[in-house]
């Protein structure tokens, strides 16, 4: 009798293990340089935490990271209070609670400064405390064995059928350059210091095509500076377009593809003229564009195998994976109007708005996924006291939104990303108007359990089992043709055969099968 020959495969699929989430207190007191005058009143205070480092240790994850803080502040000079700002740049780390996690697992993190406070000691030291949020998702790289087909010369009759499995082609970072050339023009001052330089990715996109992805995004600039004459700010702002093209072996454009652009720096300089004048400012963001790259890959598994002359032993094994289930994506706007604290003077016109998403929290129901979370919102407005100039305020605007996931269940698991498209701010009688947009991106997860033959050994021996006489069987609801020949140690073939069936699925209930008592090979 002719051996079996087992042809295994194997399947490496990337399991969404476990999240969680941590807060981290900031405290630190900062001198104010030499070069710059006393702190008479703080406006606005801008955190930007970027992550330099992560590692999956033992039970959870450890995350470093690097947080710049742009501190924009009065400071009384002859003619009234004027703008200054300093720049202050910190480390941060944190542990984050994984249960489970092991050294190798791999991980996705991000983090935001969801509270910022900042208290003058004295004119020229400031202190800043506030609270870094982390969060991350752990992700556990499998791999597992399974037999694929079985070549023989014998009677082997095997029912397969097809196993789906979500397989990570790429997950990358890859880094883009936004360049942006502002011109004052001649109506304007010319700039005596950049005060505040901000860059924001909005419609966002990812492209596939054959070995290729394309990374597409606008990067919105807000520029305010100080009249190199005057007290006066001036505010500017530019959208430009950014794409990058790399290739990637094995991408196509029917996989999914998602992820999250991020500035994780900007350089902002100015320049001269034609005239000598300072009316160039050269803004250069270097933007990371973390990628990943999805494929729903379909594989033929054997289900079930037996042998009507072989005495064969199948080993079979269940396995946990993690699929994604659907994703959805929506944009909505947030309305509110906020009104200047009593001890803040009244606006005359705003200079500049701007704004993130925090404490976005999620939960699933019956086919839809529910997020709430604020937009934080900062605004510089020119006011009524001639001695001040300028004032802030600052405003957390909660919101609500949810994108549809068809079949979507509250036992699932889900990843969710909120950031702004665009805030603007107006004032309306005595209060400012914010109107921002939302754009949401949603990933929902099930959690499957696939079984497949994953070994086969013939065992020696003659198979017992075998019968001479004929049987008449009478079809049972949910029999199949397939365990009936396995049942009765024959093959579909024969019964198709002594039973003249058009085909394996031309059974019906009550049905009287003639069943040979020994497969005719």
């Amino acid at each position: 009798m002719a051996e079996l020959d087992i042809i295994k495969e194997s399947i490496e699929y990337e399991q969404l293990f476990n999240e969680n989430a941590s807060d981290t207190v900031l405290r630190g007191e900062y001198l104010v340089p030499d070069t710059h005058p006393d702190v008479s009143k703080i406006l606005m205070v801008e955190a930007k935490p970027i992550i330099t480092s992560k590692e999956v240790l033992q039970e959870r994850v450890y995350i470093e990271g690097q947080i710049e803080y742009n501190v924009i502040y009065l400071a009384r000079e002859e003619e009234g209070m004027a703008t200054h700002v300093v720049t202050y740049n910190d480390k941060f780390s944190n542990y984050i609670d994984v249960a489970g996690a092991e050294h190798k697992m791999v991980c996705d993190a991000e983090c935001e400064v969801e509270h910022i406070n900042v208290n003058i000691i004295n004119e020229r030291k400031i202190n800043l405390e506030g609270v870094l949020s982390t969060r991350c998702n752990v992700y556990k790289k499998e791999e597992f064995e399974y037999v694929k087909d079985i070549e023989s010369s014998g009677d082997v009759e095997m029912k397969k059928k097809v196993e789906v499995f979500d397989k990570v082609i790429s997950n990358k970072n890859i880094d883009m350059i936004a360049k942006s050339h502002i011109q004052v023009s001649m109506d304007k001052p010319q700039i005596g210091k950049v005060i505040k330089c901000d860059v924001m990715p909005h419609k966002k996109e990812i492209k596939l095509s054959e070995d290729k992805v394309q990374l597409c995004c606008f990067c919105k600039v807000d520029v305010v500076y100080k009249a190199a004459d005057s007290r006066e700010l001036i505010a500017l702002e530019d959208d430009i377009f950014v794409s990058k093209e790399e290739e990637i072996e094995g991408v196509a454009n029917d996989m999914i593809a998602f992820g999250d652009f991020k500035v994780i720096g900007t350089d902002c300089s100015v320049g001269e003229d034609d005239l000598g004048e300072a009316r160039v400012i050269d803004i250069e963001s270097l933007i990371d564009g973390n990628i990943k790259i999805v494929s729903k890959e379909s594989v033929d598994v054997i289900e079930d195998a037996y042998s009507p002359s072989r005495n064969m032993a199948l080993s079979k094994k269940k396995v946990d994976m993690t699929l994604m289930h659907g994703q959805g994506a929506n944009e909505i706007i947030v309305k509110d109007n906020v009104e200047p604290a009593k001890a803040e003077c009244e606006p005359i016109q705003i200079i500049n708005c701007s704004g993130k998403v925090v404490s976005l929290e999620k939960k699933i129901i019956e086919n839809k996924v529910i997020m709430d979370g604020i937009v934080k919102v900062n605004v510089i407005y020119k006011c009524s006291d001639s001695e001040m100039l300028v004032s802030k305020i600052d405003a957390d605007i909660p919101f609500t939104t949810s994108v549809d996931i068809q079949d979507a269940k509250p036992d699932m698991k889900s990843m969710v990303k909120a950031w702004l498209e665009n805030i603007q701010a107006d004032i309306e009688a005595h209060t400012i108007a914010i109107k921002a947009i939302i754009s949401t991106y949603v990933k929902v997860f099930s959690f499957v359990k696939k079984e497949c033959v994953c070994g086969i050994e013939e065992k020696e021996g003659e198979k017992s089992g075998k019968k001479a006489s004929i049987t008449i069987y009478a079809v049972q609801k949910g029999d199949s043709l397939w365990d009936l020949a396995k049942k009765f140690n024959t093959t579909v073939a024969e019964l198709l055969k002594i039973n003249s069936l058009d085909g394996p699925e031309s059974i019906c209930t009550n049905q009287k099968l003639i069943i040979p008592g020994r497969a005719i090979i």
